[in-house]
């Protein structure tokens, strides 16, 4: 069986408070997405390492590698359309220490560039369109181009490699003359950083780990034109983010906003009192689908992106 696996590189590293705390707040906070993909990767990946070790020592060696065929992404297409859920899975499976490792680095440094000026949900847009197109780039190489006509029954690839190029090239476009320090090298554009990388992977793309090399430029491509698009407007990210409101709605408990009415005094200056009171709390009062926005465009853009009256008509509601 021939994997396929991504592989890049960047020096740095993350600080932080403990790794359960981390990871207990990672998916409350807001605007989080790049660390929420990170975690999700580590978390597989110490899962398989779990797994792994378990079924081996019980003699279920081959039951792990069941697993792993079920999870990788097959280049056959008759295969695919068994398991059509591996065009997701794929991109988030490592086996290899260092193969996740310099993935993460690479997200991590990348992507923090994109979270710091368009927002977190901008960096999942385009690490899970980044792994879709990926994906359908190598399946569509591998059953296209007689070259690798003879290893496409038996070839599968795993690795988060095209969605961390997405963000890569995504970055290197949006902002090409940002300059980040690299170790023995000094300061550096990332629009030379991410072409020396395409450049490379294009290059090995006909050696024994071809398929996450093309894998590399399909994500390039989709980052490159995601920005285009998002500078010109269109976001290709929001269908996407709607999708993921939809099932997050299911487990997501709505504030309880009471609404009191008040009955009519029957003196006029009883009603003069009232109407001035209404009057003026009118602007800081909120109704559900009010508040609901304002949920919403927290978990899009984060608690600082509320205006001074959005974040009152917020908290009169939590008194409440």
């Amino acid at each position: 069986m021939r994997y396929s696996q991504g592989y890049g590189s960047m020096g740095g590293g993350m600080r932080g408070a403990g790794f359960l705390d981390e990871f207990k707040n990672a998916f409350n906070k807001p605007d989080n997405g790049l660390i929420q993909i990170i975690l999700i990767n580590l978390v597989v990946f110490v899962g398989l390492i779990i797994i792994r070790v378990l079924l081996t020592f019980s003699g279920g060696s081959d039951v792990y590698a069941q697993v792993m065929q079920w999870l990788m992404l097959p280049a056959s297409v008759s295969e695919f359309l068994t398991k059509p859920w591996t065009i997701i899975t794929y991109f988030f499976l490592h086996e290899r220490f260092f193969h996740i490792l310099f993935n993460l680095l690479f997200l991590y440094w990348f992507g923090k560039i994109i979270k710091e000026y368009l927002g977190g949900s901008k960096v999942v847009s385009l690490y899970v369109l980044g792994g879709l197109a990926g994906g359908i780039f190598y399946i569509i190489i591998y059953n296209t181009i007689p070259f690798f006509a003879e290893r496409v029954e038996t070839s599968m690839m795993l690795g988060a490699s095209a969605g961390v190029f997405a963000v890569v090239v995504g970055a290197a476009t949006f902002m090409p003359n940002y300059t980040i320090l690299l170790m023995f090298i000094g300061p550096v554009r990332i629009k030379y950083i991410a072409i020396f990388y395409v450049i490379l992977a294009f290059a090995q793309s006909t050696g024994t780990n071809a398929g996450g090399e093309l894998a590399h430029l399909g994500g390039a491509a989709l980052g490159f034109i995601y920005m285009k698009q998002l500078q010109q407007g269109t976001d290709w990210g929001k269908w996407l983010h709607s999708t993921f409101d939809f099932f997050k709605s299911f487990f997501k408990s709505q504030p309880k906003v009471k609404v009191s009415y008040r009955k009519e005094a029957k003196s006029k200056k009883s009603s003069g009192r009232q109407k001035s009171t209404v009057s003026s709390s009118a602007p800081d009062s909120a109704s559900q689908e009010e508040i609901d926005s304002i949920l919403d465009k927290i978990s899009h853009s984060g608690y600082e992106s509320l205006s001074k009256e959005e974040k009152q008509k917020l908290f009169n509601a939590s008194k409440k």
